[in-house]
């Protein structure tokens, strides 16, 4: 009766398993956004649910060599293991595995090259639409409507998914003090941090204003100028 119970509880893993990597494969057809970690390079993959040679087909945009070197070596996509999306080379060997880091985002490392992000093309385009709406100059005021800064946020790179701000004369001593350096948007908020590891984080409400979170009876929103 062990063996049976082993053997069959064997059998439910490995079915288990099959069924997962037959939900990803489903998953991923459609079109996705390869890219660089600040997305100053980009290419759009779209993932078929053809078998080819090795694997299943993919067409890429025409400019992704260039954008992407390695690009060029891509000629299919497959699924391994239970979580892992493989771009391959014509003879099925890897040019870049990817894993799922948030919802609907893959991360992957090229030795020597660095990390690219593969995420679907719909979420990735709001995200840079979300983006561009964001850069320009903003004020930070009271709740009672008095200005005590001035910011600009820019698309300059600044490392690890972060973009450059820069603070404007005369601000007030607790944003002085706090001498935010670099911006990003994050999980609908958007987050300013400072060179010392310090990070505020604004959501946006229904005036298309971003208060500090958590609230307070003196809010502190940043307003578009």
């Amino acid at each position: 009766m062990a063996v049976a119970a082993l053997l069959a509880s064997f059998a439910l893993t490995h079915l288990a398993a099959a069924q997962d990597a037959s939900t990803l494969k489903k998953d991923m057809v459609g079109q996705w956004e390869l890219s660089t970690t600040e997305r100053s390079k980009t290419c759009v993959v779209t993932l078929k649910a053809d078998v080819a040679s090795q694997g299943f087909r993919l067409e890429l945009e025409p400019g992704c060599a260039k954008a992407l070197p390695f690009a060029k070596d891509i000629a299919a996509w497959n699924v391994k293991g239970l979580d892992i999306v493989r771009l391959q080379d014509a003879s099925g060997q890897p040019v870049i595995d990817f894993t799922e880091v948030e919802s609907g985002i893959f991360e992957g490392v090229r030795q020597n090259e660095g990390v690219y992000i593969l995420q679907n093309l719909a979420a990735a385009r709001s995200l840079a639409k979300s983006m561009d709406q964001m850069i320009g100059d903003w004020a930070m005021v009271r709740g009672n409507g008095q200005a005590i800064c001035g910011l600009t946020l820019t698309n300059t790179d600044a490392g690890q998914d972060n973009f450059q701000v820069f603070l404007k004369p005369k601000c007030d001593a607790a944003i002085t003090a706090f001498a935010p350096t670099r911006w990003r948007l994050e999980h609908g908020q958007m987050l300013l941090m400072s060179n010392k590891g310090e990070t505020w984080q604004f959501e946006a409400d229904d005036n298309a204003q971003w208060r500090l979170v958590p609230d307070s009876t003196d809010p502190l929103i940043m307003m578009r100028q």
